[in-house]
């Protein structure tokens, strides 16, 4: 029988829409082609335009969304939030869930030093943080 998680008895979150998570330092946004295909038509853009104008191709490693020169996600609006929320990329809807930030229960309370949802709200089980973890949206 596998070892059960650190966390088996789940973990609390709960968006709280800050946009702690869509920008403040460099970083990257990784986007499928599905998803790309999702986000230019809810812009009314043609694939190859919506690429030009919000992606940026990382070499070797895929394609991320653009940033502002702040840092701050290119579909990020302060005061409103994610623009784009309905059709947000893998790597967002599935925040903090990441492989990286359950792995130890130090990368855990890493990741709630930034982000105000977490330890908050709605226990989310063992098996759900685990399932959607396997499927975050980030490269291996």
């Amino acid at each position: 029988m596998p070892a059960q998680p650190w966390y088996r008895d789940g973990l609390r979150f709960d968006c709280t829409r800050c946009g702690n998570c869509c920008g403040g330092a460099p970083g990257y946004c990784w986007v499928s082609d599905e998803e790309i295909a999702a986000l230019a038509t809810r812009l009314g853009l043609n694939e190859a335009a919506f690429r030009r104008r919000y992606t940026r191709e990382v070499p070797g490693r895929g394609t991320s969304l653009s940033e502002k020169a702040n840092y701050d996600c290119v579909f990020f609006a302060a005061g409103k939030g994610c623009t784009v929320y309905e059709d947000r990329p893998r790597q967002c809807r599935t925040w903090p869930f990441w492989q990286s930030n359950i792995a130890r229960r130090d990368d855990w309370a890493l990741a709630a030093e930034g982000c105000p949802g977490i330890n908050k709200g709605t226990l989310h089980a063992a098996a759900d943080v685990s399932r959607i973890a396997a499927d975050d949206g980030l490269p291996p």
